[in-house]
């Protein structure tokens, strides 16, 4: 059963203090008549899965300068956009970006679909983002959920249960107030709600309009909630990096595969990430080790990367990856662990025979 009076409480609030957001239509405009562009949403949604709004801005922004609308993103180059998008993590979602551009550019005349079920079809668009879409670009009455409304629900109804099993709990308890008229609005005020007061520490009940109505800050565990299964500890995988260059300056790098961390991005040659760093160089030569490691978090695992260094000659032949000239080597199109990996080498090696 719907609760049309706590989401009219929200959406009043979030009339007063929704924040501004380079992808976001303003409240006043919105009832205006408005509407928000689907591209520019899903474009923000796609990039603020797990990444911070004050890390998203700076890209948003410069993909959508490069990039304006759909279709020319779908007529990018994948280098181009895999590069712009080195620093987000999660690069499987770049992958996915470029082909729900083209579905949508190619396939369905540049619209995207204007409900949750057209929406889930789309290459890369799971039940979370199809869901946003679906409320904030059309009005569609769709419950969205991320951690902030689950953080909400969890203190809202003092539930004492550990994420992530309740997550399906908290995903109930938030249908129940999402409304049918405005819902993009009021799913953007409750995730609103919980970036900016029901914060994950010390959250400023002393200013939330939801106060009153919050039976976990009337039994005063509000700061508790939602409560977690203790998380196990992240293992460490080690590998190696080889860091090459050539005479006249190009760089030996590869393009990963597809599948997997870092799919289709540019990086070092080395090993496979596993328990014990293997030494696999790419071609011969006259390798240094670098004294001073590479150290990485990926969602799942620590990594450390040994690193080695080498100027070879402008005959060499790697056996690994390939030669880029140096005017075409940007170190900001490598994820970050390779930059890392770049930072440490570049000094070690230079452009005129020399280690």
């Amino acid at each position: 059963m719907r609760d049309p009076s706590l989401s009219q409480t929200l959406l009043e609030w979030y009339d007063k203090h929704a924040r501004e957001m380079p992808w976001r239509i303003a409240p006043s405009d919105r009832i205006g008549g408005t509407l928000p562009d689907p591209y520019r949403v899903w474009l923000s949604e796609v990039m603020l899965q797990q990444t911070t709004v004050a890390a998203v801005r700076t890209y948003f922004e410069r993909f959508t300068h490069l990039w304006p609308t759909v279709g020319d993103l779908a007529a990018a180059p994948d280098e181009q956009v895999m590069g712009e998008w080195a620093g987000l993590g999660y690069y499987a979602r770049a992958r996915n970006l470029l082909k729900c551009a083209r579905v949508v550019a190619n396939d369905l005349g540049g619209e995207f679909p204007d409900t949750r079920e057209g929406l889930l079809e789309l290459p890369g668009i799971g039940p979370y983002t199809a869901s946003a879409i679906s409320a904030i670009a059309f009005d569609r009455p769709s419950t969205v959920v991320d951690g902030n409304v689950e953080r909400v629900m969890a203190r809202l109804h003092a539930v004492n249960d550990p994420m992530p099993p309740v997550k399906p709990h908290l995903a109930e308890l938030a249908a129940r107030y999402t409304p049918e008229k405005r819902p993009g609005c009021y799913a953007q005020a409750v995730m609103d709600l919980g970036a900016t007061i029901c914060t994950p520490k010390s959250p400023a009940c002393g200013i939330c309009p939801l106060r009153e109505r919050c039976a976990g800050f009337a039994a005063g565990v509000q700061a508790e909630l939602p409560r977690k299964v203790p998380k196990k500890a992240k293992p460490t995988r080690y590998g190696t990096a080889y860091v090459a260059r050539r005479a006249d300056g190009a760089w030996l790098l590869e393009r990963r595969p597809e599948r997997g961390l870092l799919g289709g991005m540019l990086g070092w040659p080395g090993s496979e990430w596993g328990e014990v760093a293997v030494a696999v160089p790419p071609m011969d030569a006259d390798w240094t080790a670098i004294n001073a490691e590479v150290r990485h978090t990926f969602t799942h695992f620590h990594l450390i990367l040994t690193v080695y260094a080498a100027t070879v000659p402008l005959d060499a032949v790697p056996d690994m990856g390939d030669f880029m000239p140096a005017d075409g080597f940007r170190p900001s199109d490598l994820p970050t662990v390779m930059r890392k990996v770049f930072d440490i080498a570049r000094a070690h090696v230079t452009a005129d025979g020399g280690t």
